[in-house]
């Protein structure tokens, strides 16, 4: 979808400037934040991509004025609603009213270190072989879904070429929205600096973008 999130290529937001020795947390409530969001993602009840799109889904207004883990734990509260474990009155009142859903699993203490160890792996296999090859000219499709996506507004309908096949993947786009995981290839496509940013753009400069083979057409 074209959110908040998407901000490849847009101005007035200033230069990115890292922190020096930045920590993890800067504050407490963030560090609580990861546990939580973290735990509840254990549930068992969302995909990563889905969490992705609540997240995508949070007002502009108050997306661009919040910091990373208030996104977090905003997404959150919409995803706990969304599948019966709270209500937005028990949000409101820090009360429970209502039984909530039971989760698939729950991650206690003694499984923490193990499930992050293992993280979450996307790769699938596919039966078909890939539709590209390392070398060819390939162009981005051109679409603004009000779903998600993984491909940035600033690369589509972009002419690019394709450096590697990275493997094959869960298809985001309809995995965030319960349609199931249905992989696809993978590509890392570059492209050159004018053609995504146009005229005036630096002739040295490279893009590159891993993306599934849907988003992709032959030149």
């Amino acid at each position: 979808m074209n959110g908040p999130h998407d901000l490849g290529g847009q101005m007035g937001f200033g230069l990115v400037s890292p922190e020096p020795d930045e920590p993890y947390f800067h504050a407490d409530w963030e560090r609580r934040t990861l546990g939580i969001t973290l735990s509840c993602g254990a549930f068992g009840a969302w995909t990563i991509d889905e969490s992705r799109h609540a997240r995508e889904n949070i007002p502009p207004a108050i997306y661009l004025s919040a910091s990373y883990y208030e996104i977090w734990i905003r997404a959150l509260e919409v995803l706990l609603e969304r599948h019966g474990f709270v209500s937005m009155a028990e949000l409101a009142t820090g009360r429970k009213l209502t039984e909530p859903a039971t989760p698939k699993r729950v991650l206690t203490a003694d499984l923490v270190a193990g499930v992050l160890a293992e993280g979450g792996p996307c790769d699938r296999p596919v039966e078909e072989p890939p539709r590209f090859v390392v070398g060819q000219d390939v162009r981005t499709k051109n679409f603004n879904p009000v779903t998600h996506t993984r491909l940035p507004r600033y690369a589509r309908d972009k002419l690019g070429r394709i450096e590697a096949i990275q493997g094959s993947f869960v298809y985001p786009d309809d995995n965030a929205h319960g349609a199931g995981e249905n992989p696809q290839w993978v590509y890392t496509v570059v492209f050159d600096g004018p053609e995504i940013w146009g005229e005036g753009s630096d002739p040295t400069l490279s893009v590159s973008i891993d993306a599934w083979e849907s988003y992709l057409e032959p030149v």
